[in-house]
């Protein structure tokens, strides 16, 4: 018998060497589905968006998709691998198209990147292209590829033209970027100063009119759309659709005509799986050249000058900006660092790096006009397709206009909209695309605004009108009182979250409550707090909070799923009266607190009570709170446990409604976020949760809070101290009825006051 690798002849035995081909087959074409599906799911989002510069946000170019690349084309490297048949020619083609189409739709994505990300992404790129394009070469010597050869030329000069196009548009990311921001700083200077002249009119149009100006700076100025809408990237459309129609003529000319075809006899090693890689990869050609060919489209579409009714000799194609060589220029002028002691060869350095640089800028400005180029050879070759396109528009509108013409007496006036047109962030030579970006994206804030009214939290709105809003939320100052003798010397500070899910425990754990109303409060809760998660995550910037806001998180986790409070079965309490029941959670959390004090007296005594371990700020907040609770009934005569449930639930929502208090100052934030990258997302999600808390902020504009200067409702300790330095409140909150009363020290505060503060 022979060793393992040899026959029985100790000769190396090679039959087995091709076996497993198929199956790397099967993982060339998995590959290709991975890179098919991100470029699909892009191309459908900027489709459903109407983001027709279509964002790479599932598909860009990063370490896993070079990884996935690398595997996708390995047909295209395949060097000794003999591929006979039709099909097998065909699947070398189709990999090197796909190259040229995943490059076309990745380049949106060099401008999410930071400098040193994007430059090693790119030389990765650029090591692959230029393997693939040397492999090719030997295989067009070898023989292994013999048919197909002009194909195979024409596309290894578009893979060329299109590393080009991605690394000159990559050098300009830096500059545009500074440049951007610069210019961002500027309108965001003059935005906060209109929403601060603007007092008049409803809080609800003031926020909105502030989020259509930060979402048309976000929008403009973000990398991927300024790049998106770039020359070099418009071109990168025009040669990702030549290379899909390549590709699309070799295959219907093998299969058309094949008898002007000479192919080998035999069958490849890869076997079966050839057939399923280029059936994968010509739908992944198909499918990702729609994003590059639509940006290509509407880009010509908009300089035809039978569409915009503009002569051409106002554009100035053959002009080449500034911001395209600024980074080249920098580097000329910058010293070198290189330390040669000898000033004849410290010479020599600077004068061949200033002779590379000037070769870069000559070959950027040549990218730059060939790109134009092919802009204006796009426009004289569809031209004649848009103007019968422009004239049916006009046709139709005429048709429109006689019908509308008869309803017109009925139709109401649109209201009135913020010029956004200052607001419009552009580079140099750009001007004409202001008038196009202000049209396609002024209603896009309202578009989001409309999303979240349709997911307004009904359970909290409902609630909130028993609040007593026109006190200043009373019963956020009456949930702890000072008459529970404390555990620790020092208290720890409160969250909006810890109290919030303490009352809740408490009012599902009382006796002889229907089940309807737990459930409403418990929807209440789960309503209102991702809006207290969201206040609290943008505002405790420093994070001295974050232990007590994860120690609510495992409350509420324990409540909602479980009915209990960590092991405490809340329905089995439930079953006693509202004392023994408040009784036996405030023993329950004491005993905690204890027990963890017994095994670590060192670390309670000495450790600030923000750091706690989570289960004791639980056990902690449950102790006080049950026991101020427990003071209350004590104090009242035949407190029953319906009574007592709707005072824990007016508590509950006053502090939901103090908390909400701060959701302008959420907005600002969102708005005004730092990262440029992220701008443009923060500002749609801002948009976003103000239409779903807009009916929220209605019921609290233009309401009476008791003495609290600009800027203080920012923690629930801040209320507490407002209520204490005002007057002395009972536990109980003031019902619906008596909410006509107010304190005499009382001044008023309105969310006006709020939305325009120092963002």
């Amino acid at each position: 018998m022979g060793r393992i690798g040899c026959n029985v002849d100790g000769i190396l035995d090679d039959t087995k060497f091709s076996q497993p081909i198929p199956w790397v087959g099967i993982y060339i074409a998995a590959a290709s589905l991975a890179c098919l599906i991100g470029m699909a799911t892009d191309t459908i989002l900027g489709i459903c968006h109407r983001k027709f510069w279509f964002p790479c946000k599932y598909f860009s170019l990063n370490a896993t998709s070079l990884t996935l690349i690398g595997v996708a084309v390995k047909l295209s490297v395949d060097l000794n691998t003999s591929m006979p048949r039709h099909h097998d020619q065909l699947a070398k083609l189709s990999s090197s198209a796909l190259i040229c189409t995943i490059m076309a739709n990745s380049m949106p994505s060099l401008g999410a990147m930071e400098t040193k990300e994007m430059f090693i992404n790119l030389m990765a790129l650029a090591i692959l292209v230029l393997t693939v394009i040397v492999n090719i070469c030997m295989q067009l010597g070898t023989g292994v590829i013999y048919v197909f050869w002009r194909e195979h030329i024409l596309l290894m000069f578009l893979m060329l033209i299109l590393l080009l196009l991605m690394i000159s548009s990559a050098s300009t990311v830096p500059t545009t970027k500074q440049y951007l921001e610069f210019k961002y700083s500027k309108k965001h200077e003059m935005a906060l100063k209109e929403c601060i002249d603007q007092t008049e009119g409803p809080i609800t149009q003031i926020i909105k009119d502030k989020l259509m100006k930060y979402w048309m700076m976000a929008h403009t100025s973000s990398p991927q759309f300024v790049l998106g809408r770039s020359p070099t990237c418009i071109a990168s459309g025009a040669f990702c659709l030549l290379s899909a129609l390549i590709l699309a003529e070799a295959m219907l000319r093998s299969y058309l005509t094949p008898w002007s075809f000479r192919f080998c006899k035999g069958e490849s090693d890869y076997k079966w799986s050839t057939i399923l890689i280029l059936v994968i990869q010509n739908a992944a050609v198909g499918l990702g050249t729609i994003a590059p060919a639509l940006r290509w489209f509407i880009a010509v579409r908009f300089c035809c000058p039978n569409v915009r009714n503009k002569s051409s000799h106002e554009k100035k194609e053959f002009r080449v900006e500034r911001y395209w060589i600024e980074s080249f220029l920098e580097m000329k002028e910058c010293p070198s660092n290189l330390r040669i002691r000898d000033r004849h060869r410290r010479k020599l350095a600077h004068d061949a790096k200033v002779l590379s640089l000037n070769l870069c800028i000559r070959m950027q400005m040549g990218i730059v006009l060939i790109s134009k180029v092919t802009r204006i050879i796009s426009i004289f070759f569809v031209s004649s397709i848009l103007a019968c396109c422009h004239h049916c528009k006009i046709w139709k509108s005429r048709f429109n206009d006689t019908v509308s013409s008869i309803s017109s007496g009925t139709e109401s006036q649109p209201g009135s909209r913020p010029d956004l047109r200052r607001f419009v962030l552009h580079l140099e030579g750009e001007e004409e695309l202001v008038e196009v970006m202000l049209k396609e994206n002024h209603d896009a804030t309202n578009h989001w605004i409309k999303v979240g009214e349709k997911r307004k939290p009904k359970h909290l709105i409902q609630l909130l009108e028993k609040s007593s809003v026109s006190q200043g939320f009373k019963g956020v100052g009456a949930f702890d009182s000072d008459e529970v003798p404390s555990l620790h010397p020092e208290e720890p500070p409160n969250s909006w979250s810890l109290p919030l899910v303490t009352l809740t425990a408490i009012a599902v754990a009382l006796p002889n409550i229907t089940r309807d109303s737990v459930k409403q409060l418990l929807d209440t809760v789960h309503e209102g707090l991702h809006y207290v998660e969201l206040v609290e995550n943008t505002l405790d910037k420093e994070g001295h909070l974050i232990r007590i806001r994860n120690a609510a998180q495992i409350v509420w986790l324990g409540i909602d799923l479980y009915r209990k409070w960590f092991g405490l079965d809340l329905n089995k309490l439930a079953e006693k009266s509202p004392e023994e029941t408040l009784q036996r959670l405030a023993d329950a959390a004491k005993a905690r607190y204890e027990k963890f004090k017994m095994k670590n007296i060192n670390v309670c005594l000495r450790a600030r009570p923000s750091t706690w371990p989570l289960k004791v700020l639980a056990a902690n907040s449950m102790y006080r709170i049950s026991n101020t609770v427990l003071l209350n009934c004590k104090s009242k005569n035949e407190l029953t446990s319906e009574t007592l449930f709707e005072e824990l639930t007016l508590v509950i929502v006053d502090i939901l409604g103090s908390c909400l208090v701060n959701l302008p100052h959420v907005l600002s934030a969102k708005c005004v976020k730092s990262a440029i990258e992220e701008r443009e997302d923060s500002v749609r999600h801002a948009g976003y949760i103000f239409g779903k808390t807009k009916k929220i902020m209605e019921m609290l504009d233009n309401r009476a809070f008791p003495n609290l200067n600009q800027g203080c409702a920012i923690t629930i300790d801040d209320w507490r101290l407002m209520h204490k330095q005002n007057s002395a409140f009972s536990f109980s909150p003031s019902s619906p009825e008596n909410n006509t009363e107010t304190t005499s020290q009382s001044s008023d505060l309105s969310l006006h006051q709020i939305i325009v503060g120092p963002s």
